[in-house]
């Protein structure tokens, strides 16, 4: 199934890519965005852990299939995981993806963008401490979680006649971090983009 997925989603990248060669070059544009991430997990399809404050940097190609409508693949280095607190100490997972997501972008004024898509990412590392406000039981304990995570985005934003953009987007995990407990991925991205 994961397989499939990423076949099909890496498809969808190159078709993108083919489809702007063919598009006018004023249309389409790449460029750097990076921005502030709000990483928790939920088990058990339950409410949200508490939230790691991280980071996303990357890069992304726009190519417009119509005055109104675009697809936006995008490479992105994204810090999640997430924090639980309680009287013990507070626990963290650092989970680092790279991930590609594809967005299908509407917009329905010159400025103004809602996007949506499918996204797919691969675990490049992975930490977990626990902090118990005394040094001495301080610990820090490699988990394996699984390499592979996917499923949708949904955002909006401004962009500028000048290719200046701020969004925000969210991500919905479909794919289990872990084999127990359903750990899935929801992380709220806030970005600012820079066409080059």
């Amino acid at each position: 199934m994961k397989t499939k997925f990423l076949t099909f989603v890496l498809f969808l990248s190159c078709l993108a890519f083919s489809y702007a060669q063919d598009e006018d070059k004023q249309k389409s544009n790449a460029g750097i965005k990076g921005g502030y991430n709000l990483a928790a997990v939920t088990f058990d399809g339950e409410d949200e852990t508490g939230q790691r404050h991280s980071f996303h940097i990357g890069i992304y190609g726009e190519s417009f299939i119509s005055d109104n409508f675009s697809i936006q693949p995008e490479l992105i280095y994204s810090q999640q995981g997430y924090e639980i607190s309680n009287s013990s100490g507070t626990f963290t997972q650092k989970l680092n993806y790279i991930n590609l997501p594809i967005m299908l972008k509407v917009y329905p004024s010159n400025n103004f963008f809602l996007e949506a898509g499918p996204q797919v990412g691969y675990a490049i590392s992975h930490k977990e401490e626990f902090d118990s406000n005394f040094n001495l039981f301080d610990t820090s304990q490699e988990f394996d979680p699984n390499s592979f995570d996917y499923g949708v985005n949904f955002g909006a934003g401004f962009k500028t006649n000048n290719g200046v953009s701020l969004g925000v987007r969210y991500h919905l995990g479909l794919g289990d971090i872990y084999d127990e407990g359903n750990p899935k991925n929801r992380v709220w991205h806030f970005s600012i983009g820079f066409d080059l």
